[in-house]
């Protein structure tokens, strides 16, 4: 199976390493500069799963893209706002034989490769990790969790995930085919909504906040968002909750989203993708009053205004 990877940071570059380490046949779609260095240096992990040094990668930019020929899985791991641009970067590798797997947050994402690709091209997918790309250009992994979730969002897919499944075994991560991995990304969206809206609001760790006494503002917000998911027909399951409960009231978490870093570089954030798409899916009047939610979507919104100044 000829696999592109579309970006090689945190995400990209972890899953598409890992995939390189177990023997797979991988390309790299990135930016020039990270192409030269990529093909100069190679990719390095550091995980508490195991270091890995790879040897000079394959990489290529968008211009080099159209004589590969088309791919039989794309993974894309940009972030939301630099979707449109990603999708006509990497048109050339889709196929008519191509299976799109997107790990973005949120759902939106959904629509704008569907009415690209078409929906039978185009798997639901999600991944559970900390990772960044450090100051020497290592993708650094901050913890034990490295899940890879995708899965069929019609029958007519089913085979199809079987096959991307055997390309995943063996690689260095938990790679999962979800019987519903509609409701798994629906899931992992009341999560980071929640995270995102506390520790984006209130500038701090979740465990931060909690001692200082905010913790009904985690429990409303992680409410409010479950609230709107059950509204969407995606009722999050009761594990699920436990879990998030658990992690997002600890009082001894560090746990931050990535959009706090985005929003304090004053760079742009996916605040629209993940909470005002939430928010546009909820009915009118549901949840709290005032809404949590979209008080930090605002609060966002005017730190991203200041920063345009």
């Amino acid at each position: 199976m000829r696999i592109l990877v579309v970006g090689a940071g945190g995400i990209g570059g972890y899953f598409g390493g890992r995939l390189v380490e177990a023997g797979r046949d991988v390309t790299f779609l990135v930016r020039p500069g990270r192409a030269a260095k990529m093909a100069a240096t190679g990719l390095a992990i550091r995980s508490p799963a195991g270091d890995a040094d790879l040897p000079a990668s394959s990489a290529v930019t968008a211009e080099g893209l159209a004589t590969r020929g088309p791919f039989d899985l794309v993974i894309v791991t940009c972030k939301a706002y630099d979707l449109a641009a990603a999708v006509e970067d990497f048109a050339p590798a889709v196929g008519p034989r191509t299976v799109v797997l997107p790990l973005l947050n949120g759902l939106q994402h959904l629509d704008a490769l569907d009415a690209r690709f078409g929906a039978g091209a185009v798997f639901g997918g999600l991944c559970l990790i900390s990772s960044r790309r450090d100051e020497h250009d290592r993708i650094v992994h901050l913890s034990d969790v490295h899940r890879l979730t995708f899965g069929a969002r019609s029958p007519g897919q089913a085979d199809v995930v079987r096959e991307v499944a055997r390309a995943f075994e063996g690689a260095r991560f938990e790679a999962v085919a979800s019987d519903d991995v509609t409701l798994a990304m629906w899931e992992k969206w009341v999560f980071l909504a929640t995270l995102a809206g506390v520790t984006c609001l209130m500038r701090a760790a979740v465990g931060d906040v909690v001692r200082a006494g905010g913790t009904d503002l985690v429990t409303t917000m992680l409410e409010e968002a479950r609230a709107i998911a059950e509204a969407n027909g995606f009722a999050p399951r009761a594990p699920f909750l436990q879990m998030s409960r658990s992690r997002l009231v600890d009082p001894d978490s560090t746990l931050t989203a990535s959009m706090l870093d985005d929003l304090e570089r004053g760079g742009p954030t996916e605040a629209d993708h993940i909470l005002g798409d939430l928010l546009r899916r909820g009915e009118p009047g549901r949840g709290a009053t005032p809404s949590p939610l979209r008080t930090a979507l605002l609060a966002i919104r005017a730190q991203e205004n200041r920063a345009r100044r």
